[in-house]
């Protein structure tokens, strides 16, 4: 493609398959068979794409970062903290960077019209945050840990606790989404969405870190989750396994 102001070619990001990568249909978890077409069109990205919306500092207030304080009260459960950075292959930070969480709160349920699930809603959790990355690629989210919740993909089915993370690049169309999870958890091994990645190494980068350092003293838990872009410690990210 040629930038018709300068007269310039650019190249387009692209994301190969690599071998290894989750199927995409898998048939233990239901809905790829709705989500993996059997056929797929690639359609050019324009300039218009490329380029734009470019998100900002404007964007971003500093309390969208707290989950815990976007209401009169606080919210029920366990208060936790999680952080970590957005880096590349080669460990580079990515700075300025949104970042966006949303995730069910401590009983298991969305503030979603589509959640039935016969769980309470919180009305002072919204589960839903974003923040911007320092020049260092760091983030950091206070929330509450969330519940795991029934979801009907199978016999007596549950996931386990989850956030949901989306990491924008440059324009709309560079988005990525993964979802981070804790360690320990005992639903592991019935999920699967989480054993949908088959490669080892790349389903415990989904998981994240009790993080000793960063707790805060009586006050609140913290998990460290790193966000690897590309090369062999790179996170599971959404696109890889054609859920979207």
């Amino acid at each position: 493609m040629t930038d018709t102001t300068t007269g310039e070619g650019f190249a387009l990001p692209s994301y190969v398959r690599k071998v290894g990568d989750p199927a995409l249909a898998t048939p233990g978890y239901g809905s790829t068979t709705y989500r993996a077409p059997n056929r797929l069109e690639i359609l050019p990205h324009t300039l218009t794409e490329v380029t734009g919306p470019a998100f900002g500092e404007d964007r971003v207030k500093a309390g969208d970062a707290d989950l815990t304080r976007q209401s009169t009260d606080e919210p029920l459960g366990e208060r936790i903290i999680v952080h970590g950075r957005v880096i590349d292959g080669d460990g580079r930070p990515v700075p300025n960077t949104l970042v966006e969480v949303w995730q069910a709160n401590a009983a298991g349920r969305y503030m979603h019209d589509g959640d039935r699930h016969d769980a309470p809603l919180d009305p002072n959790f919204s589960g839903a945050g974003r923040a911007l990355t320092d020049a260092a690629g760091s983030y950091r989210f206070t929330t509450i840990k969330p519940g795991a919740y029934p979801w009907r993909n199978h016999p007596n089915a549950w996931r386990p606790a989850h956030i949901h993370f989306s990491v924008f690049g440059r324009a709309f169309v560079q988005r990525l989404i993964t979802q981070m999870y804790f360690p320990g958890d005992p639903l592991f091994g019935q999920d699967p969405i989480f054993n949908s990645v088959r490669d080892e190494r790349a389903r415990q980068a989904m998981v994240s870190a009790f993080d000793l350092d960063e707790t805060v003293a009586e006050w609140a838990l913290a998990y460290r989750f790193d966000i690897v872009l590309r090369g062999r410690d790179a996170v599971v990210f959404e696109d890889d396994e054609e859920e979207q």
